[in-house]
């Protein structure tokens, strides 16, 4: 206690010192909190958006299949795709499973054209609902043969609005090229404009006939109660000649990314710490030069290096908790305030492997939390002991001489 008290007093000499010390050391700890939120957030947000819209935890697909030709000949085709797709349904681990039909497609509307991907959809089935929020007009049913659903920046883009309607180009089995007329049912969002812009869609049974494909789907879409199971599941489906991806195998540059911006955030909390730490060094380094008489009466009187080691570190850990309390509060409060609003990006212009939504929403996890509090601490005492030492190692007689 002893300690203590001396430490408080010598810390509030030169109070405003002090204060400017712990502010320093607690909006370092606050930025880094919120930056851990912001970094899990978005990547939890972009697995979870690319999850939800892209690829599912399983897609189940002719051995032939390539994803990238967006080929809708039948040999690369599932052939009776809702009843392959009933079958997986029923298994207990699964909460949905669909099939859709890809093909690619342009949308022109008098002399503007973008290219887009079609999509064949159940609408009845579960895994279609990211894209049931609409911003006008309705859901697409599945006996529609002329209404189209397309994503808000597309519709932005080329002037539409519900009701209008458009010539659809697409790739057909046999290897032309068919166009046709439709009127658009719905303006939808995800919320992820990158996806958005870039994709229509349609009825499965009108996109098969569109197509030419037929009764076949490019693959089947499943999504699981819980992601974890996906290779138990993947091991369970039978089949001849059919191809059975599991999310991680079709988001291997998106695991890497994670992966990678651990290691990043962890590099950017040393070096934002490292500063941080050193305020606290020059701070405690002020104070030795400005107390060396002090010093050096106290080992005259007896105190031991370790005694005056142990007290400059009381010093640091008062500033150190007061500092970091202080920022563990304002980096709690700022990541829940946006984890509310979140930080809106726009396109960002990722697309494919990685989708990442307009907005993102930090999510602050009890263990970044922690592990960021625990190691600014440890950081600010490390720190502390370089001026500890320099104190510890006065001798008596140049201690009181050299403060004359």
């Amino acid at each position: 206690m002893n300690y203590f008290k001396m430490a408080y007093r010598n810390l509030g000499r030169h109070r405003r010192r002090s204060a400017l010390s712990a502010l320093a050391l607690g909006l370092g700890t606050a930025l880094l909190m919120f930056v851990a939120a912001f970094f899990e957030g978005e990547m939890r947000g972009s697995m979870e958006t690319t999850l939800r819209l892209n690829t599912g935890h399983l897609q189940i697909s002719n051995a032939e299949y390539d994803p990238d030709k967006l080929s809708v000949a039948w040999e690369y085709l599932i052939e009776n795709p809702l009843q392959s797709a009933a079958q997986i349904e029923a298994l207990e681990q699964v909460k949905s499973a669909t099939p859709r039909l890809i093909a690619s497609g342009i949308v022109s509307v008098r002399d503007e054209s973008a290219g887009v991907q079609i999509m064949g959809i159940d609408p009845a089935s579960a895994a279609n609902d990211p894209y049931r929020t609409m911003v006008s007009g309705e859901f697409i049913t599945a006996d529609d043969r002329t209404g189209i659903l397309i994503g808000l920046p597309l519709a932005e883009s080329l002037n539409l609005k519900v009701g209008d309607s458009l010539n659809l180009l697409v790739n057909t089995a046999e290897g032309d090229v068919d166009e046709q007329q439709f009127t658009i049912r719905g303006i939808f969002t995800t919320g992820t404009s990158a996806y958005d812009k870039g994709i229509v869609f349609l009825p499965l049974a009108k996109a098969q006939a569109f197509s030419g494909a037929e009764n076949r789907a490019s693959y089947i879409f499943v999504m699981l109660n819980d992601r974890e199971q996906a290779d138990a599941v993947a091991a369970a489906i039978q089949g001849q000649n059919l191809r059975i991806r599991t999310w991680t195998e079709m988001n291997q540059l998106l695991v890497l990314v994670n992966d990678f911006s651990n290691a990043y955030l962890t590099f950017i909390n040393l070096i934002v710490l490292g500063v941080t730490a050193t305020v606290i060094v020059n701070t405690l380094l002020m104070s030795v030069f400005e107390r060396t008489r002090e010093i050096g009466i106290l080992s005259a009187i007896g105190m031991k290096g370790r005694q005056i080691i142990a007290l400059f570190l009381v010093e640091a850990t008062l500033l150190g908790a007061a500092g970091i309390t202080f920022g563990g509060l304002l980096g709690w409060s700022v990541s829940a305030y946006f984890a509310k609003v979140g930080v809106f990006f726009g396109d960002l212009g990722i697309s494919g492997e990685m989708l990442m939504e307009d907005r993102i929403y930090p999510i602050l996890t009890l263990e970044s939390a922690i592990n960021l509090i625990v190691t600014a601490f440890i950081i600010t005492i490390l720190a502390s002991l370089y001026p500890a030492r320099m104190a510890s190692r006065m001798e008596p007689v140049e201690a009181l001489h050299g403060s004359n």
